[in-house]
Formats: C-alpha cells, structure tokens, sequence
C-alpha cells in the first residue's frame, strides 16, 4: 500500500485544484429537474473544453486518460472545491460511457462517446424490476427478434432520470428458455421511441428524479446490442464494476466536509433537554468523534483499495466492503444530525440535514443491496460457499 503520492500526482493535484477554483459555478443549482439537466450540460460542456472531462476515459475515446490515482485526486479536489454533483450525467459517464468503450462496437462508440463526453446526451439506467431488483438475474422484460428490430415488452423501476435522458442501458430478456444468467442481452434504447411510457415517483424528499418505464412492443434496432445477443450479464458485470468502483469518490469527500458541519450544528445547538450545548453532552460528543473517525478510516481503505488495483490491474472483493462501509456510515452520521437536531429535526418545513436524513434511507438499496455486498464480500473475498 502506498500512502504518499508521486511528485507528478501532486503536481496533477495542483493543476486539478487551480483549475477548479478558477471555473466551479457559484450560483445554486436550480431544483427543477430540467433546469438542473441544463446546467449540468452547461458544466460537463466546460469540463470537456478545458481537457477535464472523462478524468477516467481512455485518450484514444476523447478521455484525460488519468490513473488510478490520479482519478482519486481529482475526487477530492472535485469535492473539496464545491464542484457541481454530475447527476443527470452520472450513468453516461460512470456507466453507459465505460460499458461501451469496454463492449461496444466501433459504430456505438463513434455515434456515443462523443456526445457523452460533451454533456449533450443524458443517459439513464434500465435494470431494476418490481419483481427483480437486487436479483437481477430474474428480470422479466422480454425482447423478441423481429428482423432487424428486437421487440421490447416490459416495465423496469427505480430509473433515475428517465424524463430526461435521451437513451436508456436496457436489459431485457432475449431467450427465455435459457439459464437466467446467459439470456439476457444489453442493448441502447432511445428514450424517445414509440410504445415507452415514464411515469415519475415521488420520494419522501418531495423529488420525482426516480421513475417508472413501461415498454409496449417498443422496437429497438438489432444494431444496438452492445456485446453480442443473450451476451448482456457479461456486459451488465462491466458496468457494474464501474458503478461500484472509483465512481462514488467524490462522495467521500463530501461525507467528510458534512461531518465537519454537523461539528459546527451541535455547537449551536441546543442539546438534550436545552441545559446546554449538543456537543456537550457526552454521549453525542462520542458519536461525532466516532463519526469523524470513521470517514478517515473509510479514506485509508478507499487509499488501500486504489493502491491495490493500481499495482495488480485487477479490482477485488474491497469495493463492496468500500461501498457497504460507506453506505451504512451514511445512515449513521444521517441519524446523528437528527438527534443533534432534537424535535426541530421533524418539524415543516423540513431542514437541510432532515432531507438528507430521508434521502440517506436509499443508500443500503441504491448500487447494490447491503446483503447482496455482504454475499460478494462472502463469496468472491472469503471464499464462503454460495
């Protein structure tokens, strides 16, 4: 494990820092879903000017070509400076993106990258069912071959975004009488095709970024399976490995930077029964020291992890443990706000530490279940049978 960073990492850091405090936006970011889209486009489009987007992207696909370690400097400089969160950009860059440089034929990757790349094209995800989320292996959207087309029936749930994407990563079931992991294909789906229908749902933060899609023998050109036909767990394994990879970095940063300001609340907070401070009572005091420890202990496995697969070129059982570890450390820092809080933590209107309590309930769903983490950390880090 290498702690220390290169003498060219540090100046790549430098860069990265400079340049960031120089262009980050400043004004808020609207909250409406499609003005939020636009500035996220107006940003990747800035990013992409300057050489900064696709940090991870090979050079030869439009990319910086950063290494592992410099992508994990470029996290945190993204999150320290207050850079915008990419959102409706996520699954194209962190997922659709790689899959394709990864998989894709050379006329997907020509007619893609690019676009993705410049921020002109939102993508969004199409895997979960209602009746196979974290069992993905039993998804029930049917494609059949018609000619040049696959015919698509189907519904798919929990899809970021999808009143705003202009493309979908689809999976859907091409060969029912296969094994359930080998008749699965993924395929691009334009999000404007004839036959799909996107019906928001509201969550208890008051958003409808979620949605529902419903496919009515919606046609998809043959030419945009990406890999080869009943070829789409393979597909759907690089594009998760990329998801729970390096892709949530920033993140960490961010939780970080949040256990600072939640320090800052319970110092003007009044605390249990208003006799004093929050922070001065004992036990919240221990919370916050556990939670401060906690974020750094969740810096030097993520350290680890990176240094590993930076040396061996092969990523291990230690993203799960890394995703796991940081989606129930969530939870609890989520909780503590609550309790800093007191009774104003559930009244209207809602603080900001309150929505993201609510909006931290996904974390253990979103990404991978916390039990199917468990089952791979079990499995593929332990060597436990199945």
């Amino acid at each position: 494990m290498h702690l220390r960073f290169s003498p060219a990492e540090e100046a790549f850091r430098a860069e990265a820092r400079a340049w960031l405090e120089a262009n980050v936006p400043r004004a808020p970011r609207p909250a409406e879903l499609r003005a939020r889209a636009a500035d996220d486009r107006a940003w990747q489009r800035r990013l992409h000017e300057a050489g900064w987007a696709g940090i991870a992207w090979p050079r030869e696909h439009g990319g910086r070509g950063a290494t592992l370690m410099e992508q994990l400097v470029w996290c945190e400089e993204y999150a320290r400076a207050g850079a915008p969160d990419i959102s409706t950009l996520f699954v194209g860059l962190n997922h659709a993106g790689p899959t394709l440089i990864a998989c894709g034929s050379e006329e997907q990757k020509a007619a893609h990258l690019p676009r993705i790349l410049r921020g002109e094209a939102i993508w969004c995800q199409g895997f979960s069912e209602p009746n196979a989320g974290s069992d993905l292996a039993g998804l029930q959207t049917r494609a059949v071959v018609e000619g040049d087309s696959l015919v698509v029936t189907g519904q798919k749930v929990w899809t970021s975004f999808a009143q705003v994407a202009q493309f979908k990563e689809l999976l859907v079931r091409t060969d029912a009488g296969a094994p359930r992991h080998r008749g699965i294909s993924w395929v691009i789906c334009p999000m404007d095709a004839p036959g799909i229908e996107i019906r928001p749902i509201t969550t208890l933060t008051g958003e409808s970024d979620f949605c529902e899609v419903f496919y009515d023998r919606v046609r998809i050109p043959l030419r945009n399976v990406v890999g080869q036909l009943n070829d789409g767990w393979r597909v759907a394994m690089a594009t998760l490995s990329f998801e729970r990879g390096t892709a949530f970095l920033a993140e960490q940063v961010r939780l970080s930077r949040r256990v600072d300001e939640l320090v800052g609340l319970a110092q003007t907070t009044p605390g249990p029964r208003g006799r004093r401070r929050a922070i001065d009572d004992d036990e919240i005091a221990r919370r916050l020291a556990r939670a401060r420890a906690e974020v750094d202990a969740l810096r030097a496995m993520t350290y680890r992890s990176v240094s590993l697969a930076a040396r061996t070129g092969v990523p291990g059982a230690e993203a799960s443990m890394i995703r796991l570890f940081f989606s129930e450390l969530v939870q609890r820092i989520d909780l503590l706000a609550m309790d800093v809080q007191g009774a104003p933590a559930v009244e209207a209107p809602a603080s900001h530490w309150t929505e993201l309590y609510l909006a931290g309930l996904s974390q253990t769903i979103g990404g991978g279940t916390k039990d199917i983490q468990r089952n791979i950390i079990g499995e593929r880090g332990l060597g436990l049978p199945r």
